[in-house]
């Protein structure tokens, strides 16, 4: 029996998705399925069970014994959240419960940290760093960060571990997320009701406008990590989960009107008052550890990834 926590949403769903082809069944999702809108993410699974996040603990408390791994995903992922105790609640004390119910029962445990960890990247975008030392930009980075040096101060741990920072992430099934989608998600809807793009201008001299880089993932590459370490169940720690790669919002809106077969035309606005200091202006994944575990695979590139989700999700409102 495997448990994927946060299965209602973006990751999880996917996760859920791949496990199954893989012929994974006996599959238990856990999170707050009354939230109608994420419905086509859970409701077409033939799963074991689906368990409320709230009633997880107890459930585990009597099921341990046929659980086999935990994949924690859940979480409150509105970085533009600024209600310290929801995030607490949510993403650090309820990571700090499933941890330890892990160290009682022996069981592995393989959780959702963020590379909003690493803020505006002052100290790099390296795995090795002591999250001690970072300064995430908003509330939700901050939970994250908590989570993880909690972790590495702990003397009790899940014999088999490993946190992972994940960075721009894409794909299907992140339709419900509003605002936090990914800007791929956002530029297919723009482009297709006007046929043009907006992209946020620069508010720094040191980039031009759309120039602006991250380290774009797209969602089945996330789960082909996740499923790596499942199998491998070796070498505990916090890894990086982006491409290794940053590209910018031009090479991204690029990628979306060509996976449209439309013309590019692409305009640039103010960012947001509420986000503008806090705007992550580059990042990009060091991935050097992860390779240096054995993980070989390849990774979509921008394009590649925009296609298949373009063409193959976003036109024929298919879900995984």
């Amino acid at each position: 029996m495997i448990v994927i926590t946060g299965a209602a949403g973006f990751i999880g769903s996917n996760l859920a998705a791949l496990l199954i082809k893989e012929n994974f069944t006996d599959l238990v999702l856990v999170d707050d399925f009354s939230i109608k809108i994420k419905e086509n993410n859970f409701l077409n699974k033939n799963v074991t069970a689906r368990v409320l996040r709230d009633d997880f603990p107890v459930w585990l408390d009597k099921n341990h014994r046929f659980v086999q791994l935990i994949f924690h995903l859940g979480a409150r992922t509105n970085t533009a959240e600024f209600d310290y105790n929801i995030l607490n609640r949510l993403n650090t004390q309820f990571s700090k419960t499933i941890w330890l119910k892990c160290c009682d029962y022996g069981l592995p445990l393989i959780y959702a940290s963020s590379a909003a960890t690493y803020g505006s990247g002052e100290n790099g975008f390296s795995d090795t760093t002591n999250p001690e030392i970072l300064t995430p930009l908003n509330p939700y980075g901050e939970s994250k960060n908590e989570f993880d040096k909690w972790v590495l101060k702990q003397e009790r741990k899940p014999y088999f571990w490993a946190g992972l920072k994940f960075f721009n992430v894409y794909g299907p099934n992140e339709y419900h997320k509003g605002r936090m989608a990914s800007v791929i998600f956002h530029a297919y809807n723009q482009i297709k009701a006007n046929s043009k793009l907006n992209l946020f201008k620069s508010h720094r001299n040191d980039f031009a406008d759309g120039e602006q880089k991250r380290d774009f993932i797209y969602v089945k590459d996330v789960c082909k990590v996740m499923y790596f370490f499942m199998k491998m169940r070796k070498v505990s720690g916090i890894y990086n989960l982006g491409t290794g790669e940053a590209r910018t919002f031009n090479d991204l809106g690029k990628s979306v009107f060509k996976a449209m077969g439309l013309k590019e035309d692409i305009n640039y606005i103010d960012i947001p008052e509420d986000i503008r200091e806090k705007y992550q202006y580059f990042t990009e994944a060091d991935m050097n550890k992860l390779k240096s575990i054995g993980y070989t695979q390849s990774f979509y590139s921008l394009e590649d990834g925009t296609d298949d989700y373009v063409k193959n999700y976003l036109n024929g409102g298919k879900y995984e």
